[in-house]
């Protein structure tokens, strides 16, 4: 059975990572890019946790786990290399309505975390349901080499246009036109070629051309 893919918007929502190991330290400043309110427990932790900690981007609650610790969360992240332990947090997770993903072992979790390709606000999501890490690393690579850093200055460009096209350009199907003649211009290649500003006045150009074709001609 194929797990249902989705982004969860968690900007804000209380996050608990249980272990402070390597992989708890990714969980956990991945989901501080993501604007969640993080909390980490853990007895010890890497140095780069404490540190989060010290400039107070996370909560570090140095102490044995206790289920108390998950109330309040949305997500939970067990990743401790202790499977027991693990499994243990899920049920407790779960008890509370929170989602949960296990390290160790996978299958015992909600979720899995997929590989991961960001361009600016453009991101790309590789998942193998777990049963190959390594294959899900080798297509975001391959990901990474075909969609350049130019694609998020793209999808920033296009954001920036989109409040003036709505309220200037009426037709939906001028709109349409509008960024379908923009995706198969040159202004991805000017972008590439680090012309921001070239790549802005083309989309200026291409939006005032579709915008003075006559109906019958932008059909």
């Amino acid at each position: 059975m194929l797990p249902y893919p989705v982004f969860l918007n968690i900007a804000g929502c209380r996050c608990v990572v249980v272990g402070a190991g390597a992989v708890a330290q990714r969980k956990a400043q991945a989901l501080l890019s993501s604007g969640a309110a993080v909390t980490v427990v853990a007895p010890v932790a890497t140095p780069r946790v404490e540190l989060l900690s010290v400039e107070g981007k996370l909560q570090w609650i140095a102490e044995a786990y206790q289920p108390a610790q998950l109330d309040g969360a949305r997500l939970v992240f067990a990743a401790t290399d202790d499977p027991e332990l693990n499994q243990r947090v899920a049920a407790d997770a779960r008890a509370r309505g929170a989602l949960v993903n296990v390290a160790e072992p996978p299958e015992a979790g909600d979720f899995a975390v997929p590989a991961t390709v960001k361009r600016g606000e453009i991101c790309i999501a590789v998942s193998t349901g777990g049963a190959s890490p390594a294959l899900a690393k080798k297509l975001r690579e391959q990901i990474e080499m075909v969609v350049g850093e130019e694609y998020g200055a793209l999808v920033k460009l296009l954001g920036e246009m989109r409040a003036a096209v709505e309220q200037q350009v009426k037709a939906q199907n001028k709109r349409q036109q509008i960024y379908e003649a923009i995706l198969s211009s040159d202004v991805l290649a000017l972008l590439r070629d680090g012309k921001p500003d070239d790549a802005r006045r083309r989309c200026l150009e291409i939006a005032k051309e579709v915008v003075a074709k006559p109906a019958d001609e932008t059909q």
